[in-house]
Order: C-alpha cells, then structure tokens, then sequence
C-alpha cells in the first residue's frame, strides 16, 4: 500500500490538467470522511478517492478504457481489490469488486466523484466562489435541480443510502471533508 506523498507524485506523473488533480484531492477528502463514519480504514479509503481518476489523460477521457488504465498505471502500487475498486467507479468497465469492504468502498467512491462535482459547482456559482459560503439548503436545492450540474449523476450520489448514509448526511460530510481542503482546491 502506497502512501499520500507517492499518490501524489503518481498523479501529478499521468495528470497534466491541475482541475482533475483537483477534484482527485476533493474525492479524496470526501472518502475519508466515509471512511471514518463507516468504521474503515481512512488511509486506504482516501487513496482509492485520491488516485480514481489517474488515468483521465491516458484514455484521452474515453470511457471504456477509463479505470482499466489506471489498474495497469497501478498495478505494482496497491493490492488487486483497491485496483478493482478504482475500476468499478466507472461501471462500463463491469469490473466489481470482491470483498465486502471493497463493495462498499466502490458505493463510496461513485457517490463522492458525483458529489465533489456538485459542491463545485455549487461554489462556482456563489458570490465568493467559495465552498465555505455553501449552506446544506443550497446544496438540497441545487441537487434537486435537474438544470443545474446536468453532468452529475444523481443516482451515483444517491447509492450512499445502500451504506446506511442518508443524503442530507452525505451532503453535510461532503461539504465538511471539502471545506478542509478548499485552499488545495482554491475554492
């Protein structure tokens, strides 16, 4: 198992555009704060969120390949569950997990990669562009807008349920885990 410092330098080696580095680190954070309400380990859960999207430039951000890269860019780097993980948060790879704790960790992973796009979006849209002017009301009112953020699946975001985490929870966690990161972020 890799730590943060080695993630990071992965990431910035496969990623040339800062925004995917960004929303890696926004993930990241929002699968720690999972990881914890659920008991998990933080370290492991936080890589699987930090390195999901390692292959964006690789696949030219072509769908069928992604995630299938980032098992090979990967595999010398973390155990073949956390690779299947990594896979799984694109389903057209039909690749799923094995363990208990790996369903779980893909669940995870596939509600904060659509939920880090939603509180970004939301910032964007605020007179400071910051999160920390996001209020839990205006992400319940935004998500609830079909119109707004139309490229942020709902559905992904709504499978937290399946772990025993209420949305407005999950929206409450997620705001939290990226506030703590919003100067990394610039947001």
């Amino acid at each position: 198992m890799i730590d943060k410092s080695r993630a990071i330098e992965l990431l910035r080696k496969y990623l040339r555009d800062d925004k995917i580095v960004k929303h890696c680190i926004a993930v990241e954070a929002i699968m720690r704060v999972l990881a914890r309400r659920l008991g998990r380990d933080e370290d492991k859960w936080g890589i699987v969120g930090l390195l999901h999207d390692i292959d964006y430039d690789v696949t030219n951000r072509d769908l069928s390949s992604h995630g299938l890269k980032a098992m090979e860019i990967l595999r010398n780097e973390l155990p073949e569950e956390l690779l299947r993980v990594i896979a799984c948060h694109n389903e057209s790879t039909g690749i799923e997990p094995e363990t208990e704790e790996g369903k779980e960790m893909c669940i995870a992973l596939r509600a904060a990669d659509q939920m880090s796009g939603l509180i970004v979006a939301t910032a964007l849209v605020m007179p400071s562009r910051k999160i920390s002017e996001i209020k839990l009301s205006t992400l319940r009112r935004k998500f609830k807008s079909k119109d707004f953020a139309r490229g942020v699946k709902r559905d992904r975001i709504l499978g937290i349920e399946k772990l025993g985490i209420p949305l407005e929870e999950f929206m409450q966690l997620s705001l939290e885990a990226m506030r703590g990161v919003a100067e990394e972020l610039g947001l």
